[in-house]
């Protein structure tokens, strides 16, 4: 499932730790590895174009997991 997300990127300290995006609703996804350095920013406010996998699970299960495919800091 394709999504649009507006939010902030955080370093969440599950495990080896793991990158976030906690929308502005609230709603926080797990960030999918090997997104772009550049999006990898605590604090940076973007809005992601991504696709949601439900074909997979984490070791942090804090949320669905964000398969980022382009993205825009604000």
């Amino acid at each position: 499932m394709s999504i649009t997300v507006t939010g902030t990127i955080e370093r969440k300290g599950f495990g080896k730790g793991t990158w976030a995006l906690v929308a502005e609703n609230g709603d926080q996804y797990e960030i999918y590895a090997g997104a772009p350095k550049e999006l990898l920013q605590q604090g940076q406010k973007v809005t992601v174009k991504g696709e949601i996998r439900k074909d997979i699970m984490t070791l942090a299960m804090i949320g669905p997991v964000l398969e980022v495919q382009s993205f825009d800091a604000d």
